[in-house]
């Protein structure tokens, strides 16, 4: 991680790193719609949508940071540079991230770069892709009589076949599973591996809070075909666990979020 001299001299300003939620506007919270509301600088990840951004000032400079499984617009050291930069020019950063800044945000390599350059630094919660997808889905993560513990993994990371997920998921256990739609199959192959059944159920949440939301609904085995048959694209998260099991009629979810589009 970049490192960078605390400032000495003239106004420093502040970075806030926002939790935008799961996409509608109607979820950010109202310290998070306060701070893009007052921001002289939104630096901002793809998945924050135009009504959010539009929220900002007339004036306020919009930098795109966007990240992709294959192509990065500016790499997390170059953001942790502006980040600061910008601060001790003076200027308010809203830092708006997706979900919650610090679950799968990098929010905190982005915050203890600021600490380090003497800039103040807040962070302010959202709703997370996860909480999302489960009340929105009407997919309890908890449920008395059926899961006790949850667990986020990150289906997109170096060295998947060798990490070590038995137990992450079965009795009494959710297992959520953000960045996962690329490697589906990998990710379903490697739960059974480590122990796994093959009919553990599973739903896969597609734009939670978004027009064209979707639930999805099957077993382990049959994840790759749920993902590439009904054609999933990101923002989409996976639940493993007999709570996927709960929520009847999943057109309910999608009814809701049509009639507020």
């Amino acid at each position: 991680m970049a490192h960078f001299p605390p400032h000495q001299s003239g106004s420093v300003g502040t970075v806030s790193l926002v939790g935008a939620g799961p996409g509608d506007p109607e979820l950010l919270t109202l310290r998070a719609a306060r701070l893009i509301e007052r921001a002289e600088v939104l630096v901002h990840d793809g998945l924050v949508g135009p009504e959010i951004m539009a929220m900002a000032p007339a004036g306020a400079r919009r930098i795109s940071v966007a990240k992709s499984r294959a192509r990065h617009t500016m790499k997390q050291d170059e953001i942790n540079a502006l980040l600061v930069r910008e601060a001790l020019a003076g200027r308010h950063v809203v830092r708006l991230k997706g979900g919650d800044p610090l679950i799968f945000g990098r929010g905190g390599e982005e915050a203890e770069a600021c600490r380090a350059a003497g800039v103040p630094v807040e962070i302010v919660p959202g709703i997370s892709a996860a909480q999302a997808a489960g009340s929105l889905g009407q997919i309890p993560l908890t449920h008395r009589d059926h899961a006790s513990i949850v667990s986020f993994v990150a289906g997109q990371c170096k060295g998947l076949t060798e990490q070590d997920w038995s137990g992450l998921a079965g009795v009494g256990r959710t297992l959520v599973i953000y960045m996962g739609v690329a490697t589906a199959a990998q990710i379903s192959e490697k739960l059974m591996e480590d122990g796994l059944a093959p009919d553990a159920a599973v739903a896969v949440v597609e734009r939670a809070s978004l027009p064209g939301m979707r639930v999805l609904r099957g077993v382990l085995a049959g994840l790759p075909e749920i993902v590439a048959e009904n054609d999933v694209r990101s923002p989409a998260l996976i639940v493993i666990g007999e709570v996927t099991r709960e929520g009847g009629d999943t057109a309910l979810a999608r009814i809701a979020m049509e009639a507020k589009a």
